[in-house]
């Protein structure tokens, strides 16, 4: 693509709504790279985790968070995030790390070490943004934002598909995706909710090249 400024596209949503999939699909189609900032979000909580970090010691956050170096790069099977040197894709989609990071991502400390990381990566690249205030907060002046939402019942089945059945029942994943939805909407920082000019989109009856399809049909070149 060929412009002034880089193209930036999010989309953002609730958890199961399809947001990964489509956002890798949108980019593919378009030519851009795609960014995954959840899992800069699901690595921290990783690394508080690991460290024993007891997140209630809001004083200290920030010193904690100054040691922590997280990195997205590009790889031949796709988006990996790194901690220093040492990647740590697999360590983080755990219903553990899951549910950590809902708390995490409302903490103001985080979220500004966060933002600069996101904000750095759309300098110099069209990139299509997955998250849950990309539109809001991270990227208001974005060209094109989304909204990609779909009924709860089918998002804790799309969520329990891709899940060790060992983990957690289908019941389970519901419940816990009901709790992370109402902490992400509810939070008073940076609150899961559609950006004021987000084209909407309900993906409950329709499949990813459905979806994708839909959403170029709003982008101009």
């Amino acid at each position: 693509m060929e412009s002034s400024k880089p193209l930036i596209i999010t989309i953002d949503g609730p958890a199961g709504a399809g947001k990964t999939t489509v956002s890798k699909a949108l980019s593919t189609r378009l030519g851009c790279i795609y960014v995954d900032t959840g899992a800069l979000y699901r690595g921290v909580a990783y690394e508080i985790q690991r460290c024993n970090f007891n997140i209630e010691r809001t004083a200290e956050i920030e010193d904690f968070l100054s040691g922590i170096e997280l990195n997205l790069k590009m790889e031949k099977d796709g988006l990996h995030l790194y901690s220093l040197s040492q990647d740590i894709t697999d360590y983080i989609r755990t219903p553990e790390i899951t549910m950590l990071a809902s708390s995490v991502s409302a903490m103001p400390a985080v979220r500004e070490k966060l933002l600069g990381i996101q904000r750095s990566i759309a300098e110099f690249n069209d990139a299509v943004f997955e998250g849950r205030d990309m539109g809001t907060i991270v990227f208001p002046d974005a060209d094109y934002k989304f909204f990609l939402y779909a009924d709860l019942e089918i998002r804790a089945r799309r969520r329990y598909s891709e899940t060790d059945k060992k983990e957690q029942t289908l019941d389970e994943v519901a419940a816990s995706m009901a709790v992370r939805d109402k902490n992400d909407s509810s939070r008073s920082e940076a609150p899961l909710k559609p950006a004021a000019d987000a084209v909407m989109v309900d993906s409950t009856h329709m499949n990813v090249e459905d979806v994708v399809e839909k959403m170029m049909a709003h982008i101009v070149f």
